[in-house]
């Protein structure tokens, strides 16, 4: 039989892990000291950042003090990482080491054994797995041709990359998985952490369950964790079904549910993952009421809330939106219409704007409408649906990569759905992906879906569900769609209200381009501790790399503060040209009282004059008049003196002379 060699060698994660243990991770006490006694300081931190993001997952360590230079230069390096997914820091991690030291493979050779991959199918090699207290531990075995001849070996890690036929796409396989297995179930919540799934709840026989179980995604291996309640809420009720299940930083969110015993409105409950203890978040604003079967989307840091089935059985149609940052509930009246009352429908996010409704049921009707919500504009829309629209059903479920929305399973009142389709959400066109045989779980409902990343590419796992009997295996498929829209990496953080150890931030579209180019090995991301101008020229363009990666982000900063300093000049414009409106207007109104004062003073000018000019009348008059008076007084005694004498003394007056007679 024809065999050969990988052109690449070891396959990841096997590459990952060789490389670690060169670099000294692998069976040092000190992995820091080895790595800074091969590398340069700036290239050893990284290389330290990246090993703990694919091994441990994003940092969710307190900022250590900036006292502690050495300890704070790991945590921010660390830190700037962000959500990059485990997959993307191996792949990462090895190139920069192929880029340091070229000849690493072959000096670490000695010590590796490199698989073999078979190009036609083996079926007489032995693979398995040697269980100790329940534990499953890789055992080398060996990989022969036809003849007997001893060719390679092969490891556990390289058998569970081939769950996953790298060759296989849109066909649903059931991979091989160890451990204990959670209870058959449907209606539970399912959400993925640093490469682990994690199953919550769920309803089994009209049971409700409160049992939470992880599979790692990596090794396939399932595990039950014994959850415990915290002091203050050690009354809290974990056992529910139809609840959502909400990755937030390294916890989840419980968000919703039917249970036993009913609460008013909805509760949000949190697991630590690291402490294992479950807790109840306290809420402001206007919660919703409580019910089960609703939907729940991330945008951001909100989650948006629609629709489902309350404690009484009354269908929902309601919108509501949880700020996750202040845990506030706020009531959302849109326009338009929205779709009618619903239950076990499932919904997705696209381009972070639009909210996309599909499928659930009344109590008696299933649908198969598509509705859509701009959360920008608040308004509901039924746009058309085009291609093969799928028929309708409830209890589906399903999950977005990029511009495609993939739904699995569901059913109507009659049997399970064996399709599996996919909507490209930016042409609104339905397409079918696969089909299975009924008795599948796939085609069941209540069932969950998931999105993982598995030797770099998408992969879609599903868990339990009801189609007759309750299920709980695991199925995957890589699906052939490759979206061709960037993925948002987000910084997921826990607020201060739940955790004062993170802060809720959004990566930059410049920190996103970065990190995706990252991926490629183009940019590093890295926090440097000094700038030594004796490093060697790569240390340089780190140096230069993280110092345009700081320019670039400062300059859209000062972009952003650019467009918010020319609104602000565009609105002083706008306010000086009314001011200036009302200036002139003023002016006019002083021109003309200016007018009118010039007037008031030329007729008070003429008025003067008129004043003094009767002034002077009246005194010429007071003078004439005193020498009317002066010459009537001349005349008088003139007369006087004429009549005066002897005769005018004998004479009587002319009266006393009538008398007498």
């Amino acid at each position: 039989m024809a065999m050969m060699r990988g052109s690449s060698s070891l396959q990841y994660p096997d590459k990952f892990y060789s490389a670690a243990s060169y670099v000294g991770f692998e069976g040092s006490n000190s992995p820091t000291k080895a790595l800074t006694s091969k590398f340069a300081k700036s290239t050893a931190l990284l290389l330290y950042s990246l090993y703990n993001q694919a091994t441990v997952g994003p940092c969710n360590i307190p900022e250590p003090s900036t006292w502690k230079i050495v300890e704070h230069s790991k945590w921010a390096s660390w830190n700037q990482l962000g959500n990059m997914s485990s997959t993307e820091a191996m792949r990462l991690f090895v190139k920069i080491l192929e880029e340091e030291d070229p000849g690493w493979y072959s000096r670490a050779s000695s010590s590796v054994v490199e698989p073999v991959i078979d190009v036609q199918m083996n079926h007489d090699s032995k693979i398995e797995l040697v269980r100790e207290n329940g534990n499953s531990y890789p055992e080398t075995k060996t990989i022969s041709t036809e003849n007997g001849n001893q060719v390679g070996t092969q490891d556990k890690d390289v058998v569970m990359e081939s769950i996953v036929p790298v060759g296989v796409y849109d066909q649903w396989i059931a991979p091989q998985i160890s451990g204990q297995r959670p209870r058959p179930r449907y209606e539970h919540g399912a959400a993925v952490v640093q490469d682990k799934l994690y199953i919550y709840g769920g309803n089994h026989n009209g049971r409700y369950l409160g049992d939470l179980h992880v599979l790692d995604l990596r090794s396939w291996t399932w595990s039950k964790i014994n959850a415990k309640a915290e002091v203050e809420s050690s009354s809290i009720s974990t056992r529910c079904a139809g609840n959502s299940l909400i990755p937030w930083g390294n916890k989840l969110l419980s968000v919703a549910g039917h249970s036993k015993d009913p609460s008013e409105f909805i509760q949000v409950k949190m697991f630590d993952i690291q402490t294992s203890t479950w807790s109840t978040l306290k809420t402001s604003g206007k919660a919703p009421v409580s019910r089960g079967g609703q939907s729940a989307n991330l945008v951001g840091t909100s989650l948006v809330i629609f629709g489902g089935q309350d404690a009484k059985g009354t269908l929902l149609n309601d919108l509501y939106i949880l700020d996750l940052e202040t845990m506030t509930w706020d009531e959302i009246d849109a326009i338009g219409t929205p779709p009618s009352p619903r239950s076990d429908h499932t919904a997705a996010i696209h381009v972070e704007r639009y909210l996309l409704i599909f499928g659930g049921a009344s109590h008696t009707t299933c649908y198969n409408d598509l509705h859509v919500l701009d959360l920008q504009t608040m308004e509901w829309s039924r746009p058309t649906q085009l291609g093969v629209i799928p028929t309708p059903r409830a209890g589906h479920a399903g999950v977005a990569i990029g511009e495609y929305w993939f739904i699995v399973g569901g059913g109507d009142t009659k049997s399970g759905v064996s399709e599996t389709v996919v909507l490209n959400m930016s042409t609104l066109a339905w397409s079918v992906l696969t089909s299975v045989e009924r008795p599948i779980p796939v085609a069941s409902e209540g069932l969950s879906l998931i999105v993982t990343s598995y030797n770099g590419e998408d992969v879609l796992v599903s868990f339990g569900g009801y189609n007759g009997h309750y299920n709980n295996e695991v199925y995957v498929l890589k699906p052939s769609h490759k979206s061709t829209l960037q993925r948002k990496i987000i910084k997921n953080s826990i607020p201060e209200s739940v955790s004062a150890t993170q802060n809720a931030t959004k990566a930059a579209p410049e920190v996103e381009s970065e990190l995706e180019a990252s991926q490629e090995g183009k940019i590093r991301e890295i926090v440097m501790d000094n700038h030594d101008p004796a490093k060697p020229k790569g240390d340089l363009i780190l140096v230069l790399k993280t110092e345009k990666h700081e320019l670039e982000q400062s300059l859209s900063k000062e972009r952003l503060n650019a467009l918010q300093l020319k609104q602000e000049l565009a609105d002083a414009e706008t306010r000086n040209s009314e001011l200036y409106t009302e200036l002139q207007s003023v002016r006019g109104q002083l021109a003309a009282e200016q007018s009118r004062c010039f007037k008031l003073e030329v007729e008070v000018a003429e008025l003067s004059q008129k004043l003094q000019t009767i002034g002077t009348l009246q005194r010429e008059l007071e003078l004439l008049q005193r020498q009317k008076a002066a010459s009537e007084q001349a005349a008088l005694n003139a007369k006087k003196r004429q009549g005066s004498g002897v005769w005018g003394w004998l004479a009587p007056p002319p009266n006393q002379r009538e008398d007498d007679v």
